[in-house]
């Protein structure tokens, strides 16, 4: 196997520099990071040649063991050089450039091809060889995602990694499973610690999610990623549609699951932050709607119990902003948060702050045109239809810190999830009921108000 000896003594030279540097700075000695760096450089250089499948193998799982034993500023400095050193070669696009610019034919059009393609990219695919190379490299790529804010010079790599995790999980190779209370233990951990939007406590109340006939639970695995979920769904089944997720939480009354009218997602959670912009949920909606219609055919209604995580920011920059009057009767009702207790309060509210929150999710928009709302955003853009507002649909102190108390049904139809996703992609059209529309009205006067006084 023959190494580019000059590229990796250069290589070599460079992180030897920059971790000199990185330890001088810090006041730390550098010969163990430096040792650790270059038999990382060595072993990705070594990679990039050719050699037969079986030693390949080997040395990506030497790749992938290095790279493990790194701390955080030897990951960096690994990141850089993959920014760095293993880019696409500006002569080789240049000369491609040049044969396809004088013979337009698709030989000379594939070696352009090739030519733009960065090396990390080669890198990456060799690092996949190995058992559980694949898993590895969603990790590593978590570990990208938190230098990105601070080292914007890596989204190059970034865009890499996203690239090839698109072909590497796209909807051919997810596999669906129901999760229920028998499920191997490792999996229910595994679902215990994804929980991302309504915490799971402990094993009782993930048995109160699992156990009940009228509760149900999928997620998306990858043949690669053996039993680590991607992405996960709790969905209960209910008569009528619910409006309050502590109602959800607590059990309570069983519903037999031939008598339900209606499925409700109250809680998606993505896994593995390593696979960020890779999505999996319009995928998993879709196909559990189609699971439980033809397990369950008296189910009509498909819907969410969803959070509403930016309203309470957003309400507060309108009255930084001066959009919402200081003093607005709304506003200070909600600082005091006495509406927890009070029932009058809450009726009196109810209205007001219900036409503040279909402003919100109708016309607040963000940079480029979308939704403001995160959750708004992913269930609209998946087709769904801005259902029903509900307040106070959840009152634990996560619901009143993001949303006080908030929440909202998207509602599913199967025969309009295209047309509404249409009309979202295409014009930025917020598919919703008519007394929405009309709440949005009030809110919006409630903004300007204070100009018609």
């Amino acid at each position: 196997m023959n190494v580019n000896m000059n590229f990796l003594q250069e290589l070599l030279s460079n992180i030897e520099r920059r971790t000199r540097e990185r330890f001088r700075s810090t006041g730390g000695d550098s010969g163990d990071k430096k040792a650790s760096l270059s038999q990382l450089a060595s072993s990705c250089e070594t990679l990039m040649q050719r050699g037969g499948e079986a030693s390949q193998i080997l040395i990506a799982q030497q790749a992938l063991k290095r790279y493990r034993g790194l701390d955080d500023a030897d990951r960096l400095a690994f990141f850089e050089m993959l920014a760095e050193h293993y880019a696409a070669d500006s002569d080789d696009i240049h000369k491609a450039y040049r044969d396809w610019s004088e013979r337009e034919d698709n030989a000379t059009l594939q070696k352009l091809f090739a030519a733009c393609e960065p090396r990390r990219q080669h890198l990456l695919r060799r690092l996949n060889l190995c058992p559980g190379g694949t898993y590895e490299l969603v990790a590593m790529r978590a570990d990208l995602l938190r230098y990105l804010k601070t080292n914007p010079e890596l989204a190059p790599l970034d865009d890499d990694f996203a690239h090839l995790f698109a072909s590497w999980f796209n909807r051919g190779f997810l596999m669906l499973e129901s999760i229920g209370w028998n499920t191997p233990a490792a999996v229910l951990e595994k679902i215990i610690r994804y929980e991302a939007v309504h915490a799971i406590q402990d094993w009782s109340d993930l048995r109160r999610r699992l156990d009940p006939g009228d509760r149900r639970c999928y997620a998306f695995f990858h043949p690669a990623t053996g039993d680590e979920p991607l992405i996960f769904v709790e969905v209960a089944l209910c008569k009528g549609i619910p409006d309050n997720i502590q109602t959800i939480l607590a059990g309570g009354e069983e519903v037999a699951p031939g008598e339900a009218d209606t499925a409700a997602f109250y809680s998606i959670s993505n896994c593995q932050s390593g696979l960020k912009g890779i999505s999996f949920g319009n995928f998993l909606i879709k196909q559990v709607v189609q699971e439980l219609k033809r397990d369950l055919p008296g189910l009509v209604n498909f819907v969410t119990l969803s959070p509403v995580p930016g309203f309470a920011g957003w309400v507060d920059s309108q009255r930084k902003e001066g959009e919402l009057a200081e003093d607005d009767e709304v506003c200070t009702a909600l600082d005091r948060g006495s509406w927890l207790n009070d029932k009058a309060e809450r009726q009196r509210l109810a209205p007001e702050l219900r036409g503040l929150a279909a402003h919100y999710l109708l016309e607040a928009r963000n940079a480029r045109g979308q939704p403001l709302d995160p959750v708004a955003r992913f269930h609209l853009g998946n087709g769904a239809s801005l259902h029903r507002i509900n307040w106070p649909g959840d009152t634990s102190e996560k619901g009143c810190q993001q949303a006080h108390g908030l929440m909202v049904n998207y509602l599913y139809e199967i025969d309009r999830i295209e047309q509404n996703h249409e009309a979202f992609s295409r014009e930025g059209t917020v598919v919703c009921a008519s007394d929405i529309r009309r709440q949005a009205k009030t809110g919006r006067k409630r903004l300007v108000s204070r100009d018609n006084a």
